[in-house]
């Protein structure tokens, strides 16, 4: 299979690649500066692109039998500025935008499109239950979240089947929230965020990507899939599992007011949860390697 990859070079995107590329497959990536990606695995071939035309690469697409979209930049990477928000969004519709222009101009189409997505999609939902056909939410990242899944939905019309992969925290030790988190229970600084009560839909970085290349591969998986681990946990229960893995108490509670003072909007990624099952995925025959966040843990942290 030859595969193309927007946003190949974040965290989701190389572990994904090293496994396309250990399985046999051709991968590329697709970066705005391929000088600058050299922590790539081997075999992986990077090629230009500006992040929102078919400008330079629509040739590629004529090979591919699936491109995997993962493009937007990092909501975690600074405050929400009106200016943060405005890349967060756009970084976000322009990739959408270019791979809709290379499809579309091609005239042997990729069988696939994977499309990135967030549980961010369903808003704040701590006490419902979010499947997949439960509604939107109507907050910032939320809309975000429905406007990046539409962006590519005209490939629909052309008979590209396409996957929404609605991911979690996705945990590694590479990157990702997960150093973050470990970083004050290093300091014996660890504990709950805000009332500890809102749940951390996560998903292991294996069955990331595992599930993708299910997805993939499954001719009969079409639409949205929420990509999160079935043991689901509240930001308490969450930190109690991390300080027992590594050894660490977990008693310094942050409270909600300081987050929202130094994170400003942005408070609302750790402050507020989503009940989000992979009801679709578990249907379709998906089994979770890391099904249970202890177990993910000690396997990450190998504790």
């Amino acid at each position: 299979m030859e595969v193309i990859i927007t946003g190949g070079t974040g965290l989701i995107g190389r572990a994904l690649s090293m496994a396309l590329v250990t399985r046999g497959d051709k991968v590329v990536v697709l970066s705005r500066d391929p000088e600058g990606a050299r922590n790539m695995p081997p075999g992986v071939r990077i090629s230009q692109w500006d992040g929102r035309s078919a400008a330079g690469w629509t040739h590629l697409v004529n090979n591919a039998d699936a491109i995997i979209n993962l493009a937007g930049e990092n909501i975690a990477a600074g405050q929400w500025t009106a200016e943060r928000k405005r890349r967060i969004s756009e970084s976000r519709l322009n990739a959408g935008k270019a791979v809709m222009e290379a499809i579309a101009a091609v005239e042997q189409k990729p069988r696939v499109l994977i499309q990135a997505s967030a549980v961010g999609y369903y808003g704040h939902r701590d006490t419902e239950v979010a499947t997949e056909e439960t509604r939107p939410g109507d907050n910032f990242l939320a809309q975000v979240v429905i406007a990046w899944e539409a962006s590519t939905e005209p490939v629909e019309r052309l008979g590209v089947r396409r996957v929404i992969i609605r991911t979690g925290i996705v945990l590694s030790q590479d990157g990702g929230a997960l150093p973050r988190m470990l970083l004050p229970f290093r300091f014996f600084m660890g504990g709950p965020l805000g009332s500890g009560k809102q749940l951390m839909p996560w998903i292991h970085i294996a069955d990331e990507v595992g599930a993708i290349l299910f997805l993939l591969n499954r001719d009969d998986a079409v639409g949205p899939f929420n990509l999160t681990a079935p043991g689901l946990v509240t930001n308490a229960e969450f930190n109690r599992v991390l300080g027992r893995v590594i050894k660490r108490p977990t008693f310094m509670a942050v409270p909600a007011f300081a987050l929202k003072f130094v994170l400003g909007e942005m408070a609302q990624i750790v402050l507020e949860g989503q009940r989000a099952i992979p009801k679709r995925l578990l249907e379709l025959g998906y089994a979770f390697e890391f099904p249970a966040l202890e177990g993910a843990l000690r396997n990450i942290l190998r504790c």
